[in-house]
């Protein structure tokens, strides 16, 4: 299988993990034609928003750059302006999945246990403002 497809499941699997153990929904929209990879919906919640849902780009990569404050990401253009701005329904979010270069160190399978490597960082795009670039806008997306 190609190492970006192997990326790509394993984001996917990596973030509905972290919905699963917070007791959050996720799903998948059927085409993935506006940056939306995952859907994460809460149930029950009694607040202002009864069943609070976020929409998700997924990305994945070994190239961990950047200080210990911020991870420099370079999202496509396309992607960058599909997440940012006010007129959608639901909150978006880039989420960028850091993983070992080597995908045999991705997933650590024990008899007790198992460990999912490495970090996920997110950030919301919603207010950054429209650029000039013509390929990709390099994002810092916190550490913490």
């Amino acid at each position: 299988m190609d190492e970006n497809l192997k990326k790509e499941l394993f984001s996917k699997a990596f973030v509905k993990a972290l919905a699963a153990q917070a007791g959050l929904r996720s799903s998948e929209p059927d085409v993935d034609d506006d940056s939306v990879d995952v859907i994460v919906r809460g149930r029950g919640y009694r607040a202002a928003i009864r069943n609070p849902q976020i929409d998700v780009q997924l990305k994945c990569t070994a190239i961990d750059e950047g200080n210990e404050e911020y991870l420099k990401f370079p999202l496509p253009l396309k992607n960058y302006n599909e997440l940012r701005g006010e007129d959608v329904v639901c909150p978006r979010y880039l989420f960028v999945l850091v993983v070992p270069e080597d995908c045999g160190d991705w997933l650590v399978h024990e008899p007790d246990f198992s460990v999912l490597k490495h970090c996920c960082y997110w950030i919301s795009l919603r207010d950054m403002p429209a650029v000039s670039n013509k390929s990709k806008v390099t994002i810092d997306i916190p550490r913490t």
